[in-house]
């Protein structure tokens, strides 16, 4: 009904794929409340900023807002808030990072509990999710269930597979054969395309930053895996060097994954559907990828809170993996 994306490159992808006819908003800061349509259910990700609580007695001598107006003024969640304020749908989902939790000493998230909860009236549930029970990709995230009304929605509900039974990177990488031929990801017999492939220079220059935290006791340094692992966390750094998953081929280098493999990550592309549309260079594609959330996970999540919303009797989620799990 209503999407916010300010970035002009997110922007392509979405309209690639969803709704090309539809407008979407730009920045959320900008939108009034009222211009929003009234909806159901809202869903979020906001970034972890500092909650500043200092100066909120000040500003209530002089009158000024309080409460999350003034506690969370200036940061994303503000406007998660105040549209929660505005339209009150029935549930919202809510994805973030696992530190969120701890993100200065716990007062954030106490911030973010007691604005949900006191403030707007939303029975809540949070838990931290693995990616890695879907994907083959090692990704706590926390998420955050809100219902208007108090119900009997569980994180049981949410069916997922054991983490350890989970797919395999061999599930997502290019098949480097004949029918699997993506230009610009592969070439004409369907091998992944060289420019993939680590420069001797830039592995050796890893390979040196490893070594040298080693030595101090440090864990920094590249991550490098095959067919049967499963990846570190896919970040939005991931076009600088590629280094957090670095594919072994049996070459004098390893290689970075290439988009679509990204996107096969994440979830994105679904068996017997077509494949995801990715409009954009691969500098783009690597940050939006590493920004976003695991697709078959928050339809795992929402598959749960579906009965709650709709009033449908509560049967679990029905979960259809991106990929075949290991035996």
């Amino acid at each position: 009904m209503f999407t916010s994306e300010w970035d002009k490159y997110a922007q392509q992808t979405y309209k690639a794929n969803y709704s090309a006819d539809k407008p979407i908003a730009g920045d959320i800061v900008q939108i009034a409340s009222k211009a929003i349509d009234d909806h159901d259910v809202l869903l979020a990700g906001f970034p972890c900023q500092p909650f500043s609580l200092a100066g909120v007695s000040k500003k209530n001598a002089l009158g000024r807002p309080h409460g999350f107006a003034c506690e969370t003024q200036g940061t994303l969640f503000f406007e998660v808030a105040r549209i929660l304020e505005h339209h009150k749908p029935k549930a919202f989902l809510l994805e973030n990072v696992k530190n969120l939790v701890g993100h200065d000493g716990g007062r954030t998230f106490k911030t973010i509990k007691r604005v949900l909860t006191a403030e707007l009236g939303y029975t809540i549930h949070w838990k931290v999710l693995d990616a890695r029970a879907v994907v083959p990709q090692h990704r706590e995230r926390i998420f955050i269930v809100g219902f208007r009304e108090p119900n009997g929605f569980s994180w049981d509900d949410v069916m997922l597979p054991d983490p350890a039974k989970g797919p395999r990177l061999g599930s997502v990488l290019h098949r480097e054969t004949r029918d699997d031929v993506e230009p610009p990801y592969t070439d004409e017999d369907g091998r992944v395309a060289r420019k993939y492939q680590l420069t001797k220079h830039l592995w050796d220059y890893l390979k040196d930053y490893a070594a040298r935290h080693r030595e101090k006791g440090n864990g920094f340094g590249y991550g490098l895996v095959g067919p049967e692992d499963v990846a570190r966390t896919l970040s939005a750094r991931y076009y600088k060097d590629g280094s957090e998953i670095l594919v072994w081929t049996g070459k004098s280098t390893p290689r970075r994954l290439t988009p679509r493999e990204c996107a096969r990550l994440m979830g994105y592309d679904e068996p017997g559907k077509p494949a995801f549309k990715i409009p954009v260079s691969d500098t783009q594609a690597y940050k939006q990828f590493g920004n976003s959330v695991v697709v078959p996970l928050v339809k795992a999540v929402a598959g749960a809170m579906r009965p709650y919303i709709v009033g449908e009797e509560s049967s679990g989620s029905q979960l259809v993996l991106p990929f075949a799990a290991s035996a």
